[in-house]
């Protein structure tokens, strides 16, 4: 469990007029009384997150960097999926996603290694300058016509959970807790953004441009070189601007010597959060799947499995994920953008955390009874774009009082092995069910009971925050 004297160390402080006063309004724009005056830049953050003076300059440029991040990974994914398709077919994409899980065993011990061994920066570094050099060796080979694409959905798995993880930890290690609070709303703008942006670029890109999957990797590779440099940006700005000697010293030293894993067994807080995590994703992805079942019922209803009308069939289907991803993101903007930082002013860090779960219950619930496509689509848009929204900017502000090593290698842990392993679960948990005969009813009642008990976790994790943070 992590000590006062841990929480203490766990970032430095910057110079800011009390980031501890809550603010007294939050509509149209947030509002402190006694607070230093603002710039201009810092009037207008306000009307979307609770910032106050001098802390422009930096959130918007960690907004920057994970709106890169993001980016640079929806460029990639196309590639990722139009490789593994064509080369391997669907199938492969099941064995290719339990490979991630498999190597994560050995990845994240590597990566506690490596950070209980360098500097703050120097780590990120590291591990930017490494991806990127992957994402050119995976161009040269398939200049050379070998087949890449089985290896490039594993590693791009990888590589997602890994970088945006990593920025989350950088992010929790440069703000203080009542910064992060506060700031992280309006820096997971930057995050939504970025995936829609991405997304829409890679249309115009391969059609206009003539870009090809190994083109996009090395646009890849280019924007996360330009994301790091942000993150040197961030870093030389706030070193800077640390009034405490012995804090900055601190957040340059290479971490201690506990492996993620170890420091997640450890600690109850840390281990309540894995289990969160695998229950979100066992819960968000099953829920997916019975998108999907009803989807198909509903194109063989209106058309039908004739051959002949398969290209129709195809259309369907398209259209309909297409208007669904394009909700799901719109929504999660405009909650990231306007929503998320109010509710964590007014519900805490503590609230929020309840209010995906809350929701996912009564979406399955509904479901339950009334597996109906248009009533299982709008509470999946709510669920998912509450989940890309309110619900990681509370994952990522629950580190904010663990310690430096927390940040670092514990997060890395949680995010990778929890995300893969609610993977593979929901996978085996969908697959067993359907040899089992179970139809969407059950599914959906499966995942009630799932929820009921990521509520629990939750309400655990909430105690163990409260004892952290008094």
């Amino acid at each position: 469990m992590a000590t006062p004297s841990d929480r203490s160390q766990s970032a430095p402080r910057t110079l800011v007029t009390h980031p501890e006063l809550r603010s007294q309004r939050s509509f149209p724009f947030f509002q402190t009384v006694g607070e230093r005056p603002k710039s201009r830049l810092e009037r207008l953050l306000s009307l979307f997150a609770d910032v106050r003076a001098g802390e422009g300059p930096s959130a918007l440029l960690l907004t920057l960097n994970v709106f890169l991040l993001l980016a640079g990974y929806y460029l990639l994914k196309p590639a990722r999926d139009a490789l593994i398709v064509s080369e391997f077919g669907v199938a492969a994409k099941a064995a290719a996603s339990a490979g991630q899980a498999l190597l994560l065993v050995g990845i994240v011990p590597l990566y506690g290694w490596l950070a209980g061994r360098m500097r703050r920066i120097r780590l990120l570094g590291t591990v930017a300058v490494f991806f990127a050099a992957n994402l050119g060796l995976f161009y040269l080979s398939g200049q050379a016509g070998l087949r890449v694409g089985l290896a490039f959905f594993v590693w791009l798995g990888i590589y997602n959970v890994f970088v945006i993880s990593q920025f989350w930890a950088f992010a929790n290690d440069v703000y203080t807790e009542g910064q992060g609070r506060r700031l992280f709303p309006l820096v997971g703008v930057g995050a939504s953004l970025g995936a829609w942006i991405g997304a829409a670029m890679v249309e115009p890109l391969v059609e206009s441009v003539g870009y090809t999957s190994y083109t996009l990797m090395l646009a890849g590779a280019v924007v996360l070189l330009v994301a790091f440099g942000v993150t040197l940006v961030v870093n030389r700005r706030e070193a800077g601007r640390v009034s405490d000697k012995e804090a900055t010293n601190l957040a340059e030293k290479p971490l201690g010597k506990e492996g993620g894993f170890q420091l997640v067994f450890r600690d109850r807080y840390l281990g309540s959060i894995a289990l969160l995590i695998i229950l979100l994703n066992v819960v968000n992805t099953l829920g997916g799947y019975l998108i999907d079942m009803l989807v198909v019922a509903e194109a063989d209803a209106r058309i039908g499995t004739d051959p002949a009308r398969a290209a129709e069939y195809g259309a369907f289907l398209g259209a309909f994920y297409g208007t669904f991803y394009a909700r799901v993101n719109l929504i999660g903007f405009l909650l990231q953008l306007f929503v998320a930082s109010r509710a964590i002013r007014h519900l805490g860090v503590r609230g929020s955390l309840f209010i995906l779960p809350v929701l996912a219950f009564v979406n399955y619930a509904v479901i339950a009874v009334a597996p109906i496509l248009a009533v299982v689509t709008l509470g999946k848009i709510l669920e998912n774009s509450t989940d890309y929204s309110i619900n990681n900017t509370v994952r990522q502000a629950l580190f904010l009082p663990t310690s430096r090593e927390a940040k670092y290698k514990a997060k890395a842990a949680v995010d990778t092995m929890g995300q893969r392993l609610g993977d593979v679960l929901s996978a085996g948990a969908y697959l067993g069910g359907l040899a089992l005969g179970v139809g969407l009813a059950g599914f959906a009642a499966f995942n009630v009971a799932l929820v009921a008990v990521w509520l629990a976790a939750a309400g655990r994790i909430a105690r163990q925050h409260r004892r952290l943070t008094v």
